[in-house]
């Protein structure tokens, strides 16, 4: 049975039904057991599952990562919950020299299956400590896998398929998402992890993309349709490990690519996509591949200051344009940067 319901509601029903599946899964961390219940995504589970189970803790990120990691080694699946990746930075160690290690240095006779999940997002005044995207740090050790989902349906699924995977995976939701809508089935649906999902079918260009972006994306295919340019648009999904073989089809087919990103464009994952299809795809293209990321600036606090920020449709169409000779300009007048410009939409109320 299939119900609509927001992406907050996707991620909490993800949690009820790992609960209800599997008795070694707990849930804790920073509010879980708040009253708003982390904008909405645990609430109801210390009711359900009990306070052993469900828990919230001191404000000491390495300490909780570390008890995760002993919890996973003793049989538990535990999912760890932070309301901003910046404030999981403090826990880096735990992550990078533990976690993430422990399969390989043991030469694969243990595993450590936590799920930690992070809460990015921009706009709104979260100034430069609190709109950090980061997940190309992750995406670059070995060992962790890195998942962003764009829609309720695979924020469901695929934090299901997180919480049952052997080994640590970084789970990142972008908060201008949470009160998206979606189609989501009920019970235990899972979306396989590495997989990436082709969203818009096309024949000119291809868009690749993940989280908030592709609605933006979406966006900007419907307008460049109009143009008579027609955009495929892969959504990843996964980024660590990211789905080449999705991509290099896409490619082969468009011939032109353009690379989203909601990091910082230096070191991005934009980049290193930009960088395999030009070596292994160099002779198809019709065009250099192109990639759209944040400056390389840490993100202003006001209003005024993040004007003209952030990658919105307009820019990408703008973008595409390029890759075809025309006019980059009407694109961005035909696609303005929306007011309020710091914020997904005027419907847009949070969550902080």
């Amino acid at each position: 049975m299939k119900r609509e319901i927001t992406y907050a509601a996707a991620i909490n029903d993800a949690m009820h039904v790992a609960m209800r599946l599997d008795n070694s899964v707990i849930c804790y961390g920073l509010g879980v057991t708040d009253p708003l219940g982390v904008f909405g995504t645990t609430l109801g589970l210390e009711q359900a599952f009990g306070a052993a189970r469900v828990f919230d803790v001191p404000t000491s990120e390495n300490a909780l990562l570390g008890v995760a990691v002993g919890a996973s080694l003793n049989g538990l699946k535990p999912v760890v919950t932070h309301q901003r990746l910046d404030f999981f930075l403090l826990a880096l160690d735990q992550l990078v020299n533990a976690a993430s290690k422990w399969h390989y240095m043991f030469g694969g006779s243990t595993s450590v299956p936590i799920t930690i999940r992070l809460i990015v997002g921009r706009g709104w005044g979260q100034g430069p400590t609190h709109s950090q995207n980061l997940h190309a740090w992750f995406s670059h050790i070995p060992g962790l896998k890195v998942v962003m989902p764009t829609t309720p349906a695979d924020a469901k699924g695929l934090l299901l398929s997180s919480i049952f995977d052997p080994n640590p995976v970084v789970f990142i939701e972008h908060r201008w998402l949470h009160n998206s809508v979606g189609t989501v089935e009920q019970g235990d649906t899972r979306t396989p992890l590495g997989v990436a999902s082709v969203i818009r079918k096309g024949d000119d260009v291809t868009i690749v993309s993940f989280s908030y972006l592709t609605v933006e994306a979406l966006k900007a295919a419907d307008f460049l349709s109009n143009e008579r340019i027609e955009c495929e648009i892969i959504d990843l999904r996964t980024l660590s490990p990211l789905d080449w073989l999705t991509i290099y089809d896409s490619v082969s087919r468009t011939r032109r690519l353009l690379v989203l990103d909601s990091g910082f464009t230096t070191g991005s994952l934009a980049g290193e996509v930009v960088a395999r299809v030009a070596m292994s795809h160099h002779g198809r293209l019709e065009c250099a591949p192109a990639r759209l990321a944040m400056p390389d600036v840490p993100e202003p606090t006001s209003f005024g200051l993040t004007r003209g920020f952030y990658v919105r449709a307009g820019n990408i169409a703008a973008e595409v344009f390029k890759m075809f000779g025309m006019e980059p300009e009407y694109a961005l007048r035909s696609l303005p940067e929306p007011h309020p410009h710091d914020v997904p939409g005027e419907w847009f109320r949070g969550p902080f």
